[in-house]
């Protein structure tokens, strides 16, 4: 996946579900890290942008201005 393909805000589906048990995630910062927050128990989680490309599995929604 290329990483214009994904953007500030987006939910994504991820490979593997957070232990809370919800697999959907906000992109709340992006950079040469990206920091992403649980919809479903609110923790955030920071990781390289590599690894992030890596474990994403598909976009869910992409918002239509970028305005959080």
């Amino acid at each position: 996946m290329s990483d214009s393909s994904f953007q500030l805000y987006d939910l994504v589906e991820m490979k593997k579900a957070h232990p809370c048990g919800e697999n959907r995630w906000k992109i709340i910062r992006m950079g040469a890290d990206i920091r992403l927050k649980c919809q479903g128990c609110g923790h955030s989680v920071m990781m390289p942008r590599r690894d992030f490309t890596k474990k994403m599995k598909k976009i869910l929604h992409r918002p239509e201005s970028n305005e959080a």
